[in-house]
């Protein structure tokens, strides 16, 4: 059997969504929208020249115009919106509509939730729907639901992720690799963890530690906003722990606490010269250009560490991937992790291996599956179990 996708934004994430359906995902059809009708042709055509085969199929669509949206659903079995989180609520409700399965790359935790509060409207419409794919929130969820299956009875889950460059450069460190406003939302409002078996919630730029990642060497962790998504909630009652930190090189940690000290992620206009300016736009339009480096090579790491029980023995599972800029397609290790994961859980969807309903992607996607999915793909993922 083959299936029908509509991937709706035509970003980095959504090229390298396209890509991986078009090779893993039995596409037989896979329609790429965009607003702007040349970057959807630009996207299709790469699309099928790295798939060798004509598959992506160009159209304009602006998913603010739910009607247009809606007829543009129509035959497909999936929608995978790679497009910024403030649309996603809207798509998902006409994607229900549309009795079209649905998954996103999220990024912002309570319209998540919002998305899951749909699930008895997904059960009658007879779709799936599973928010919050990519690197983060994403894989690194994922990973842990293999991580604990590891385990046996886990009681503690501690995750750290990041997307860096190969070569940092002074005095950044960093290369944005995606929407700087999803890098901000990231800065801003904190994460809900789970802290002896309670929720949570604990501000950005906190909890700071070091970790050394080989072959990366020593990398700065902390708390930012979002990484865990839904399933602090999930797991609440069943695990003790569960969170997760970013991963960045030596420096970083400072000069981004400075900036959210002085209120620079803040959302609410302030008066400058008699003009009012969001102070976060301000920042957006500052920091982008020092860190938007279109030919870097870059590298992502998840790891993933898992501590409870083995047939009663303490038991420890390690899980990580780190991933690398891929010279062969041209995408980068954020793309691969990002949008990957975002279309394996698309291909899952289309063939009816996730449950029906609106599902949180930790109860939605086998930890197994995935990790054959990607290593299917080239990611080298790793794993440890020790008992002690």
């Amino acid at each position: 059997m083959t299936f029908s996708y509509i991937v709706l934004g035509t970003g980095r994430q959504g090229i390298a969504a396209a890509y991986d359906l078009g090779r893993f995902g039995e596409a037989r059809r896979i329609t790429v929208a965009d607003a702007d009708a040349a970057r959807a042709k630009t996207a299709a055509d790469r699309v099928n020249q790295l798939v060798g085969r004509k598959v992506a199929e160009p159209i304009a669509l602006d998913v603010r115009d739910e009607p247009a949206v809606e007829r543009a659903l129509q035959g497909h079995d999936v929608a995978v919106s790679a497009v910024p989180y403030v649309y996603n609520l809207a798509l998902t409700k006409v994607a229900i509509a549309s009795r079209v399965s649905f998954c996103d790359l999220g990024g912002h935790t309570e319209t998540v939730r919002q998305q899951h509060a749909l699930n008895r409207e997904a059960k009658q419409a007879g779709v799936r729907v599973v928010p919050d794919c990519g690197l983060g929130p994403g894989m690194g969820n994922t990973l842990a639901v293999y991580a604990m299956g590891l385990v046996g009875e886990a009681e503690h889950v501690y995750m750290y992720d990041g997307g860096l460059p190969q070569n940092p450069r002074l005095p950044w460190n960093y290369a944005l690799t995606f929407n700087i406003e999803g890098l901000t939302n990231e800065y801003y409002g904190g994460m809900t963890v789970l802290r002896k078996g309670k929720l949570e919630h604990l501000p950005c730029f906190t909890e700071f530690e070091v970790v050394e990642v080989p072959p990366l060497g020593k990398l700065e962790s902390f708390l930012i906003a979002g990484g865990v998504s839904t399933a602090p909630w999930t797991f609440e009652g069943k695990l003790q722990t569960y969170q997760l930190k970013v991963l960045r090189y030596p420096g970083t940690f400072a000069q981004l606490k400075a900036f959210s000290d002085l209120g620079l992620f803040e959302l609410q206009p302030i008066r400058v010269d008699g003009h009012e300016v969001v102070p976060r736009h301000l920042f957006e339009t500052l920091y982008e250009p020092q860190v938007r480096v279109e030919d870097d090579k870059d590298v992502c790491i998840i790891r993933v560490i898992a501590r409870g029980k083995n047939n009663g023995q303490p038991a420890e599972a390690v899980v990580e991937l780190i991933d690398y800029y891929d010279d062969a397609t041209g995408f980068t290790a954020m793309q691969r992790t990002t949008g990957w994961h975002l279309a394996i859980v698309a291909a899952m969807l289309a063939k009816g291996e996730t449950p029906v309903g609106s599902i949180p992607l930790e109860l939605a996607v086998p930890g197994e599956a995935f990790v054959r999915e990607g290593r299917k793909r080239g990611f080298r993922i790793t794993e440890r179990l020790e008992k002690s």
